[in-house]
């Protein structure tokens, strides 16, 4: 499976190591005309606005917007989370608006109460380790959104469908369990189109 990591901002090394750990080629991605070639795409974490913008300056928000409309999956990590999300809390507008769930922003607060700790994410059979950075929070989501992990009855991971999100960042750990479950998304989505 060819697994793209929007390289604009962020952890693109990581997430790239993390996906060929999990099976899947990593591919970072710069210009449009790349999308075509993948199974899916990552968008790592960084910073929301910053991503924004510059997916608004290389037109990846329209073009992002028809990967998803295929059903090709898209994956969004920390800041990718706020991204995806159709409802961010507070006056901002939201950027892709592709998920059906209000995202709060730094909902962990700043740098210094970053922290690591392990999950039960729904479809892994351990817990997972998990890194928090300046991390989002899930606040709500809709009814065709399946809540995968939560921390202190907060959602950190869920997925609708062909999108997957996490607050954490899954990349920054050697566990690539969650990599390898987003490289199965694209692996059913793949063979969905094929037939």
């Amino acid at each position: 499976m060819n697994i793209g990591v929007l390289a604009l901002q962020g952890a693109v090394a990581e997430h790239i190591r993390s996906v060929e750990q999990a099976g899947g080629k990593g591919i970072p991605v710069k210009r449009t005309e790349q999308l075509a070639e993948l199974d899916g795409i990552i968008i790592p974490g960084g910073e929301s606005t910053t991503i924004g913008k510059l997916m608004r300056k290389y037109d990846f928000v329209d073009a992002l917007r028809d990967f998803s409309a295929q059903g090709k999956p898209i994956f969004g990590t920390c800041a990718g989370l706020i991204v995806l999300a159709d409802r961010l809390d507070g006056a901002e507008e939201p950027h892709l608006g592709l998920m059906n769930m209000t995202v709060a922003r730094n909902a962990f607060g700043r740098q210094r109460e970053s922290f690591e700790t392990d999950l039960d994410v729904k479809g892994i059979e351990s817990p997972l380790r998990a890194v928090f950075i300046r991390a989002p929070l899930i606040k709500e989501v809709g009814s065709d959104v399946e809540v995968l992990s939560t921390y202190k009855d907060e959602i950190v991971a869920a997925r609708q469908g062909h999108l997957l999100a996490s607050s954490f960042h899954p990349e920054l750990t050697d566990d690539y369990r969650l990599h390898a479950y987003f490289v199965d998304m694209a692996k059913e989505a793949s063979e969905r189109t094929a037939k």
